[in-house]
């Protein structure tokens, strides 16, 4: 396959590709927001950890890829293939699934937020290892952790991930849930508040905060 574009810098380290081969690749941690592939061939790749908030990758093949703690928010995959991969621990949210084919995909408490999922290949909502939700569920948290995630926000770097807000200004209810599946109230309140002193550089899913509040505890 030929390389036709370079990769876009607008965002560091995003990608910018048509008709490009990059097989059994290591992209994890990889920040991919805004990234624009359209039939590239990714097979046998991992993508853990990674973000691809606002990316465009359409007729890509991702065959037996690896996608733990993913997060694919606004992302439109019009057309592509994950035959064989892994989902675990990943979020689909608000994401673009026409003629998307999930063929023999391995699900492990995968969410699928705000996502019609009707034009999809092979899967539906009794698929295994999946759970749905139409719309930011509804949660009722304590003062003391809507204060806690207030004061997280502080810190530059968790307001620029968006894991604890969302684009209209509330609370991501869906993360505070996940947070809340995870570790105790206390823990999270106290793991929120030493981080907004402590985190001093970017990161981009909320995988970050969880192994930060797995060493809290």
């Amino acid at each position: 396959m030929k390389r036709i574009m370079a990769t876009n810098r607008s965002v560091k380290g995003n990608f910018n590709y048509n008709n490009i081969e990059k097989k059994d690749k290591n992209f994890m941690y990889k920040n991919l927001e805004r990234s624009n592939c359209y039939n590239c061939d990714f097979s046998g790749s991992i993508f853990d950890f990674v973000s691809f908030r606002g990316a465009h990758f359409k007729s890509t093949n991702f065959l037996k890829c690896s996608f733990k703690y993913a997060e694919f928010i606004g992302t439109n995959l019009k057309g592509s293939d994950f035959k064989s991969s892994i989902f675990e621990n990943a979020i689909l949210d608000s994401v673009k699934l026409e003629d998307t084919n999930f063929k023999d995909v391995k699900f492990i408490n995968t969410i699928f937020l705000s996502t019609d999922m009707s034009k999809a290949k092979n899967i539906d909502i009794n698929t295994p290892g999946i759970r749905i939700f139409e719309e930011m569920p509804k949660l009722e948290i304590s003062d003391e952790l809507r204060s806690a995630v207030l004061t997280a926000m502080e810190n530059k770097y968790i307001k620029k991930a968006r894991v604890l807000d969302t684009k209209d200004g509330g609370l991501n209810t869906l993360n505070i849930m996940l947070l809340l599946e995870n570790f105790t109230e206390e823990t999270i309140i106290a793991g929120l508040k030493s981080i907004v002193t402590k985190l001093d550089r970017e990161f981009y899913t909320l995988s970050y905060i969880i192994k930060f509040l797995n060493l809290q505890e």
